[in-house]
């Protein structure tokens, strides 16, 4: 029986963080296997937030569920920026 006199502790260990540039890599491969255009079918989703832009081919959908829109939004972004704007690339 518990003793009600002292505090229970209960513990979440996160999962590992899921970091966008890996989602993104994993959705592309699954809407490309599946015979979609993925960045037509990303930008569907990002604008409409309907999930039902991306296959649920290899979990893709569940995935893509699990960042938010506008962190997605922010990588795609930074990561243009970085490619088109850096130093050097003038």
């Amino acid at each position: 029986m518990a003793d009600i006199n002292h505090t229970q502790f209960f513990q979440i260990h996160k999962d590992q963080e899921l970091k966008v540039d890996d989602v993104l890599r994993e959705v592309y491969s699954a809407l490309t296997q599946k015979g979609y255009n993925p960045v037509s079918q990303i930008v569907g989703y990002v604008m409409s937030g309907d999930p039902t832009y991306i296959t649920s081919h290899n979990g893709a959908r569940s995935l893509i569920m699990k960042v938010e829109r506008d962190e997605i939004v922010e990588e795609i972004l930074r990561d243009y920026i970085d490619r088109h704007y850096s130093e050097g690339n003038s």
